[in-house]
């Protein structure tokens, strides 16, 4: 026999498992966002206090927990400073260096 609960109820069971997967997707929560801003920030901070590094050479960025860098910078040296400042930040799951050395 047809139940009408069921068959009514399966598009809103779709809608609830399609936004649970918008995370998967790239996309965050706002809190994940939240907590990436404070990641930024903070990485941000840590290399304005650097005596080495230049943080306005340096764009930061993070989605999940990732850090990543860009930007050009002078030297090999200061590319790998600015990886170790991140990496070392409460709450980084990962970094990805793409600064330029040029």
């Amino acid at each position: 026999m047809f139940d009408r609960r069921k068959f009514l109820a399966a598009p809103f069971a779709l809608a609830l498992l399609a936004s649970g997967c918008t995370v998967m997707e790239g996309r965050q929560t706002a809190g994940q966002y939240i907590d990436d801003a404070t990641i930024t920030t903070k990485v941000k901070a840590q290399m304005v206090e650097d005596p080495v590094v230049k943080a306005s050479q340096v764009g930061v960025e993070t989605m999940q927990g990732v850090v990543q860098l860009s930007g050009f910078v002078p030297s090999k040296d200061l590319s790998v400073r600015a990886e170790q400042i991140a990496r070392r930040v409460d709450g980084v799951r990962g970094v990805k260096n793409d600064l330029v050395v040029r």
